[in-house]
């Protein structure tokens, strides 16, 4: 019955049984019968669905808060074992925001190399439902830029994060020095979804001059913002790393931006109190000292 339960939570959790299956990387036929299953065994209905959306029946939202604590308790008691057995085995669960996409894989490869017997997974999510998987604390670390205020956390810090004006290389602004960000309020900007962290920052840097930026679109990926640039759509403001650590689109260019770039910073984040394995306290350790050397040819490829 275990996997059917997580399954189940899986499905309650996100409310779809496609996005379910997109994670559990199933099938959703599967996972539709795992639940019909689940729910034949237990002879009572654990979802109902209105309209286009499900929800979970009172017994569903019973059966739900035992399998939190059932699997909060399963994660407790393997990593306790992992500490007694040491790195030889294990399991990393880490959850990163989009745009550390492009640095953390490289990071969690050479780890992997050194201890190849651990087990990762590694989730990728804008920062709202990084926020949100925190606060259920689903996951062993997080990785933030702007890690979350109104939570009780433990941060430590891994590389600088730059963000900086890409334009495309045949933008007016490109060779000019030292643009004021008031020569930017009249440009199309192409802006993050509500509830990126990147798009948090783009905002706080007009609102610090008393100016709003114009949003001609809004897109939920980095990659798609950089076509919209090379298509000439607008401008952005954007992580560096969103260039990518082995390849560079020479078609982008950076702005002398006045104030930029702003350097926010790459942070482990778990909550206060979390009770770090060994496998998660040596990928700390191994990121803190290996990573400004895997990283550094990144910064400076890029044309300003």
């Amino acid at each position: 019955m275990l996997p059917q339960l997580a399954v189940f939570e899986a499905v309650a959790r996100l409310s779809s049984f496609t996005k379910a299956a997109d994670e559990l990387h199933l099938a959703q036929p599967t996972v539709s019968a795992q639940i019909k299953k689940l729910a034949d065994n237990l002879q009572i209905p654990l979802f109902e669905q209105i309209g286009k959306r499900i929800y979970l029946t009172p017994a569903g939202e019973n059966l739900y808060k035992g399998c939190q604590l059932l699997f909060t308790t399963l994660s407790d008691i393997e990593e306790s074992l992992s500490d007694l057995r040491g790195l030889e085995h294990g399991r990393l669960r880490l959850a990163v925001s989009t745009t550390g996409k492009y640095f953390v894989p490289r990071l969690l490869a050479e780890f992997v190399k050194l201890h190849p017997a651990i087990e990762v997974s590694l989730q990728i999510h804008n920062r709202n439902t990084l926020i949100d998987r925190l606060s259920r604390n689903e996951d062993d670390l997080y990785v933030f830029s702007n890690p979350p205020n109104d939570f009780e956390i433990v941060t430590q810090p891994i590389l600088p994060n730059p963000m900086v004006v890409f334009a495309r290389e045949d933008h007016p602004l490109v060779h000019e020095k030292k643009i004021s960000i008031e020569q930017l309020k009249n440009e199309k900007f192409i802006m993050r979804e509500p509830g990126s962290g990147t798009r948090m920052v783009a905002y706080e840097a007009f609102d610090h001059h008393g100016l709003e930026p114009r949003v001609q679109m809004e897109l939920s990926t980095n990659e798609a913002i950089k076509q919209a640039i090379l298509a000439g759509l607008g401008i952005s403001i954007l992580s560096q790393y969103t260039l990518g650590l082995d390849t560079f689109e020479p078609r982008l260019s950076i702005l002398n931006v006045q104030d930029f770039p702003i350097e926010k910073q790459w942070q482990f984040v778990y909550p206060v109190g979390k009770q770090t394995s060994s496998v998660s306290r040596a990928f700390m350790d191994f990121v803190r000292k290996e990573a400004p050397t895997l990283i550094k040819d990144h910064v400076g490829k890029i044309k300003r």
